[in-house]
């Protein structure tokens, strides 16, 4: 099996995962797609997960187990990318569970269209028993996000998949380059920076995947993953692609100090705001906030909302529509 080249490397680092480790492993191994290696990455574990793993690989030919000593979950993934041999590559993490069709019906779709660059799928998140609502709503509203178009126009809202989850084309690392170490979450970054060079990300509809959230996840301890780590990266592809696609000048959707203070990020990046739109007139310095209701819709504008909370979001979605506004053409929903 070894000396053969298999159709779909599977990526798993892994770092003190000894409680977790054996059963994300057989997830993959117990897959109805079988034409693929497991390449193990080592990510400096001092517990038992090195020793897990080596059993594991000297049960069956197809895992790999490598040592990454530079600390880090990205830097662990591209050790084990650098290696890859097949045609599409698959991350996995050690404390998650792939479904069994999995792997066989994210390699139909991108067999089946050559113009998908990411494949990604539905999660069931299974939580614990502190503070999982955050993750659960994220959850519901990546799973909404299923055609390139709909991932594309919200990817600037929060990262629309889940890391994990993903297949892509291996050729994808060769042409833009795989994770990048930064003070940013280096997965958002590396989707970001693969849809501004047009690569497609599409997701089967079916829940292929367990997400299973924990105190330790790295999306809650890491200050990589705070929201403002958040807002500073997608604020700088958010600059570009407003540059790209010829909106240097926008108005913002919502007026409160937080909004403000991003939008100042924005300003810096090249981004001029015209005004604010709110629900009540009033001025910032030299900046007008015009109500809602009296605002020219029939001017041409481009309209960014930042307001972040997901009903008051998706009112503002349908009352931009309902004025004959068109999302990603008229206006961008980004918090």
């Amino acid at each position: 099996m070894k000396n053969s080249i298999p159709k779909v490397s599977v990526v798993l680092p892994f770092f003190n995962a000894e409680e977790t480790l054996e059963l994300a492993v057989h997830s993959i191994l117990d897959q109805t797609f079988s034409d693929f290696e497991l390449i193990l990455v080592n990510n400096n574990s001092n517990d038992k997960s090195r020793d897990i793993a080596w059993l594991l690989a000297s049960q069956d030919e197809r895992i790999l187990l490598i040592e990454e000593k530079q600390q880090g979950v990205c830097h662990a993934a591209n050790a084990g990318n650098k290696i890859a041999r097949g045609r599409y590559i698959a991350r996995m993490d050690a404390d998650d569970v792939s479904l069994p069709l999995r792997l066989e019906k994210q390699v139909q779709l991108l067999d089946n269209k050559p113009e998908i660059g990411v494949a990604s799928c539905l999660v069931k998140h299974v939580g614990h028993h502190n503070n999982t609502s955050g993750l659960e709503n994220f959850v519901d509203w990546a799973n909404s996000l299923l055609t390139p178009e709909n991932i594309e126009v919200n990817r600037f809202i929060e990262m629309p998949l889940i890391n994990p989850t993903t297949m892509f084309r291996s050729e994808l690392l060769d042409k833009f380059s795989g994770f990048i170490h930064g003070d940013f979450p280096e997965d958002y970054e590396l989707w970001l920076r693969w849809m501004d060079k047009g690569v497609k990300i599409e997701k089967v509809p079916e829940v292929l995947f367990h997400w299973f959230d924990s105190e330790t996840r790295l999306t809650r301890t890491d200050p990589r993953y705070s929201t403002d780590a958040f807002y500073h990266i997608k604020t700088r592809y958010l600059s570009k692609w407003l540059a790209g696609n010829d909106h240097p000048y926008v108005w913002v959707w919502g007026a409160g100090r937080v909004t403000r203070k991003r939008v100042d990020m924005l300003q810096e990046l090249g981004i001029w705001v015209e005004g604010y739109i709110d629900v009540k007139e009033r001025y910032f310095d030299d900046i007008c906030c015009i109500s809602y209701k009296d605002f020219n819709w029939e001017a041409p504008s481009f309209i960014l909302s930042y307001v972040a909370n997901r009903g008051a979001r998706d009112q503002i979605r349908e009352f931009l529509v309902s004025k004959g506004k068109t999302e990603g053409k008229d206006f961008l929903l980004v918090a």
